[in-house]
């Protein structure tokens, strides 16, 4: 589907269904449905139509029968609002990206916990320091009776006491 105008016609697919199925497929089998994505073939002729469900089992059978009795009124809808000269032969496929998605989420997640009990029993240490930031000397009342006085203007405290003598 590296054509442009192939893409804009699934979007537009999809967009089409969705609203169908929103507002004029009344089947009480039909669950809460998400058309998901769109493929389609480079000549226009089949639809892959990739829909997802939410509920159980029940609904998603219930939700897969309902649209292939369907099919026939959303195929001519499409084609009808397309205005293509050939219709698009519509095949629904559940989507199982968000089920394996969840079950990939939960597998990381075990892994986590399995890495931070192994991390518990083992228990962590640091190499250096407990804190190894770097923090500003602090000066000490002992350490300013140490330095030498200042010398202001190249005179120092000698001077001064000879020069008063």
């Amino acid at each position: 589907m590296a054509n442009p105008r192939v893409r804009k016609l699934a979007d537009r697919i999809q967009v089409i269904v969705a609203e169908m199925l929103e507002r004029r497929i009344k089947d009480p089998r039909l669950g809460f449905v998400t058309i998901t994505d769109v493929r389609l073939t480079g000549d226009g002729q089949q639809a892959s139509i990739f829909y997802t469900v939410l509920g159980g089992e029940d609904e998603m059978k219930g939700t897969a029968v309902a649209l292939e009795s369907a099919k026939g009124i959303l195929r001519s809808e499409v084609a009808k609002q397309l205005g293509t000269r050939t219709a698009p032969t519509l095949t629904f496929i559940h989507d199982a990206l968000p089920e394996e998605a969840r079950a990939l989420d939960e597998v990381l997640a075990r892994a986590k916990a399995h890495d931070d009990a192994v991390a518990a029993q083992r228990g962590t240490t640091y190499a250096g320091e407990a804190d190894p930031y770097k923090k500003p000397r602090e000066i000490i009342d002992d350490e300013l009776e140490d330095e030498p006085d200042v010398v202001l203007d190249g005179e120092s405290d000698v001077d001064q006491d000879d020069s008063t003598a």
